[in-house]
């Protein structure tokens, strides 16, 4: 499923991409050539963004529980223990 949802997204991984992203400059005039000051972005973009790596960074934890069961078992028995040894 996760195969299919990312055939369907609309902006994939900069990895699926080779080379500099369009609409962007590089180099060091990248901010005087749009008018905005250098490493400035647009809450809207930044937001887009960390969801972006969000999805994918749980995308490769739930393959890496696939392909490793056992120590995702362990994983999940420690991170139970701990719950309940939380004092609230």
């Amino acid at each position: 499923m996760p195969e299919q949802e990312r055939n369907n997204r609309a902006d994939p991984s900069p990895r699926e991409k080779p080379g500099p992203t369009p609409g962007r400059a590089s180099g060091p005039t990248a901010g005087s050539a749009s008018g905005m000051t250098p490493g400035a972005e647009t809450e809207a973009d930044r937001r887009r963004r960390r969801a972006r790596f969000l999805r994918e960074l749980a995308e490769a934890r739930e393959l890496r529980d696939r392909v490793q069961p056992r120590r995702a078992k362990a994983a999940r028995l420690r991170h139970a223990m701990r719950m309940r040894t939380f004092r609230w």
